[in-house]
Protein backbone atom coordinates (compact mmCIF):
# COMPACT_ATOMS: atom_id res chain seq x y z
CA UNK A 1 0.00 0.00 0.00
CA UNK A 2 0.88 3.24 -0.97
CA UNK A 3 1.75 5.74 1.53
CA UNK A 4 -0.42 8.80 0.98
CA UNK A 5 1.13 12.16 0.37
CA UNK A 6 0.31 15.81 1.06
CA UNK A 7 1.56 18.70 -0.98
CA UNK A 8 1.76 22.69 0.77
CA UNK A 9 1.72 25.88 -1.28
CA UNK A 10 2.33 29.25 -0.11
CA UNK A 11 0.80 31.20 -2.54
CA UNK A 12 1.90 29.82 -5.77
CA UNK A 13 4.91 28.01 -4.36
CA UNK A 14 5.23 24.65 -3.38
CA UNK A 15 6.36 24.38 0.35
CA UNK A 16 6.83 20.36 0.91
CA UNK A 17 4.95 17.38 -0.58
CA UNK A 18 5.56 13.83 1.76
CA UNK A 19 3.71 12.24 3.94
CA UNK A 20 1.89 14.04 6.20
CA UNK A 21 3.85 14.42 9.17
CA UNK A 22 6.70 15.29 7.41
CA UNK A 23 5.03 17.68 5.34
CA UNK A 24 3.69 19.43 8.06
CA UNK A 25 6.81 19.90 9.71
CA UNK A 26 8.23 21.50 6.72
CA UNK A 27 5.29 24.03 6.92
CA UNK A 28 5.41 24.61 10.34
CA UNK A 29 9.23 25.19 9.82
CA UNK A 30 8.53 27.55 7.12
CA UNK A 31 5.52 29.09 8.79
CA UNK A 32 7.94 29.94 11.99
CA UNK A 33 10.94 30.71 9.97
CA UNK A 34 8.25 33.96 8.28
CA UNK A 35 9.54 37.24 9.27
CA UNK A 36 6.10 39.42 9.76
CA UNK A 37 2.32 38.37 8.77
CA UNK A 38 1.91 36.06 6.08
CA UNK A 39 0.53 37.49 2.92
CA UNK A 40 0.33 34.69 0.90
CA UNK A 41 -2.55 31.85 1.15
CA UNK A 42 -1.02 28.63 2.70
CA UNK A 43 -3.04 25.73 1.21
CA UNK A 44 -2.34 21.90 2.14
CA UNK A 45 -3.61 19.64 -0.53
CA UNK A 46 -4.67 15.80 -0.40
CA UNK A 47 -2.60 14.44 -3.38
CA UNK A 48 -5.30 11.49 -3.45
CA UNK A 49 -8.85 13.72 -3.73
CA UNK A 50 -6.90 17.15 -4.36
CA UNK A 51 -9.04 18.66 -1.94
CA UNK A 52 -7.43 20.98 0.80
CA UNK A 53 -6.66 20.27 4.11
CA UNK A 54 -7.30 22.02 6.94
CA UNK A 55 -5.14 22.00 9.91
CA UNK A 56 -4.61 24.44 13.16
CA UNK A 57 -0.85 25.61 13.32
CA UNK A 58 -1.48 27.07 16.67
CA UNK A 59 1.82 25.24 19.07
CA UNK A 60 4.68 22.90 18.33
CA UNK A 61 5.24 21.08 15.25
CA UNK A 62 4.46 18.59 17.76
CA UNK A 63 1.21 19.78 19.05
CA UNK A 64 0.73 20.07 15.66
CA UNK A 65 1.24 16.51 14.86
CA UNK A 66 -1.04 15.16 17.65
CA UNK A 67 -3.99 16.97 16.57
CA UNK A 68 -3.77 15.93 12.71
CA UNK A 69 -2.76 11.99 13.69
CA UNK A 70 -5.53 9.72 12.14
CA UNK A 71 -7.57 8.70 14.82
CA UNK A 72 -7.36 11.70 16.39
CA UNK A 73 -10.61 13.10 15.00
CA UNK A 74 -13.31 12.34 17.40
CA UNK A 75 -16.92 12.05 15.58
CA UNK A 76 -19.68 10.12 14.45
CA UNK A 77 -19.20 6.61 12.79
CA UNK A 78 -16.12 4.41 13.53
CA UNK A 79 -13.15 6.63 13.27
CA UNK A 80 -10.41 3.92 14.49
CA UNK A 81 -11.57 1.86 11.82
CA UNK A 82 -12.52 5.04 9.33
CA UNK A 83 -15.93 4.93 9.12
CA UNK A 84 -17.17 8.11 8.75
CA UNK A 85 -21.06 8.68 8.83
CA UNK A 86 -23.05 10.72 6.59
CA UNK A 87 -26.17 11.27 4.55
CA UNK A 88 -27.49 9.61 2.04
CA UNK A 89 -30.97 10.39 -0.06
CA UNK A 90 -32.72 7.72 -1.59
CA UNK A 91 -36.18 6.65 -2.89
CA UNK A 92 -38.22 4.55 -0.23
CA UNK A 93 -37.66 1.50 -2.97
CA UNK A 94 -34.16 2.21 -3.09
CA UNK A 95 -33.89 1.56 0.78
CA UNK A 96 -36.35 -1.32 1.03
CA UNK A 97 -34.20 -3.31 -1.66
CA UNK A 98 -30.90 -1.87 0.29
CA UNK A 99 -32.40 -3.16 3.94
CA UNK A 100 -33.43 -6.96 2.33
CA UNK A 101 -29.55 -7.99 1.88
CA UNK A 102 -27.89 -9.15 4.86
CA UNK A 103 -25.94 -6.92 7.17
CA UNK A 104 -28.44 -4.56 6.46
CA UNK A 105 -28.21 -1.14 4.06
CA UNK A 106 -24.41 0.34 5.20
CA UNK A 107 -23.23 -3.37 4.47
CA UNK A 108 -24.49 -3.13 0.84
CA UNK A 109 -23.96 -0.51 0.32
CA UNK A 110 -20.15 -1.13 1.16
CA UNK A 111 -20.52 -4.16 -1.42
CA UNK A 112 -21.75 -2.58 -4.11
CA UNK A 113 -18.96 0.42 -4.17
CA UNK A 114 -16.19 -2.46 -3.87
CA UNK A 115 -17.56 -4.39 -6.81
CA UNK A 116 -18.03 -1.05 -9.19
CA UNK A 117 -14.38 -0.21 -8.08
CA UNK A 118 -13.18 -3.63 -8.98
CA UNK A 119 -15.20 -3.67 -12.12
CA UNK A 120 -12.83 -1.74 -13.37
CA UNK A 121 -9.32 -0.40 -11.37
CA UNK A 122 -7.91 1.38 -14.43
CA UNK A 123 -11.13 3.10 -15.27
CA UNK A 124 -11.44 4.02 -11.21
CA UNK A 125 -7.27 5.33 -11.08
CA UNK A 126 -8.08 7.59 -13.66
CA UNK A 127 -11.08 9.12 -12.89
CA UNK A 128 -10.18 9.05 -9.06
CA UNK A 129 -6.77 11.06 -10.78
CA UNK A 130 -8.96 13.42 -13.14
CA UNK A 131 -11.33 14.31 -9.64
CA UNK A 132 -7.86 15.33 -7.46
CA UNK A 133 -6.20 16.94 -10.51
CA UNK A 134 -9.46 19.49 -11.46
CA UNK A 135 -10.27 19.83 -7.60
CA UNK A 136 -6.30 21.21 -7.35
CA UNK A 137 -7.21 23.31 -10.66
CA UNK A 138 -10.02 24.99 -9.33
CA UNK A 139 -8.59 25.69 -6.12
CA UNK A 140 -5.06 26.83 -7.26
CA UNK A 141 -5.81 27.90 -10.85
CA UNK A 142 -8.74 29.24 -11.13
CA UNK A 143 -7.95 32.68 -11.79
CA UNK A 144 -5.03 31.73 -14.06
CA UNK A 145 -4.86 31.71 -17.52
CA UNK A 146 -6.53 28.52 -19.55
CA UNK A 147 -8.13 26.82 -16.66
CA UNK A 148 -11.39 26.18 -17.81
CA UNK A 149 -9.46 24.91 -20.76
CA UNK A 150 -7.16 22.87 -19.30
CA UNK A 151 -10.11 20.98 -17.09
CA UNK A 152 -11.82 20.19 -20.40
CA UNK A 153 -8.66 18.75 -21.73
CA UNK A 154 -8.51 16.72 -18.32
CA UNK A 155 -11.93 15.26 -18.74
CA UNK A 156 -11.22 14.39 -22.45
CA UNK A 157 -7.77 12.29 -21.75
CA UNK A 158 -6.28 15.09 -23.99
CA UNK A 159 -2.48 15.07 -22.41
CA UNK A 160 -1.39 17.17 -24.82
CA UNK A 161 -4.11 20.23 -24.90
CA UNK A 162 -3.85 19.52 -20.89
CA UNK A 163 0.05 20.53 -21.00
CA UNK A 164 -0.34 23.53 -23.23
CA UNK A 165 -2.99 25.03 -20.96
CA UNK A 166 -0.82 25.23 -18.04
CA UNK A 167 2.40 26.06 -19.58
CA UNK A 168 2.41 29.81 -18.67
CA UNK A 169 1.10 29.06 -15.07
CA UNK A 170 3.94 29.51 -11.93
CA UNK A 171 6.42 26.57 -12.41
CA UNK A 172 5.50 24.75 -9.13
CA UNK A 173 1.46 24.78 -9.56
CA UNK A 174 2.40 23.73 -13.65
CA UNK A 175 4.32 20.61 -12.25
CA UNK A 176 1.89 19.48 -9.60
CA UNK A 177 -0.92 20.27 -11.89
CA UNK A 178 0.98 18.13 -14.26
CA UNK A 179 1.93 15.21 -11.69
CA UNK A 180 -1.71 15.37 -10.27
CA UNK A 181 -2.99 14.76 -13.63
CA UNK A 182 -0.39 11.68 -14.95
CA UNK A 183 -2.90 8.85 -14.16
CA UNK A 184 -5.68 10.43 -15.84
CA UNK A 185 -3.45 10.49 -18.80
CA UNK A 186 -3.00 6.95 -17.94
CA UNK A 187 0.70 7.82 -17.26
CA UNK A 188 2.76 7.08 -13.37
CA UNK A 189 2.45 10.15 -11.70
Amino acid sequence: MTQHTYTAFLGPQRLATGPLPETLRAVKAALDALAGPRTQPLIVFNDETGRPADFDWRGTVDEVLARHAPGAKAGPGRPKLGVVSREVSLLPRHWDWLESHPNGASAALRRLIDEARKADPEGERRRMASLAADRFLTVMGGDLAGAEDASRALYAGDRAAFEAQVAGWPEDLRLHALYLAAPAFGAAP
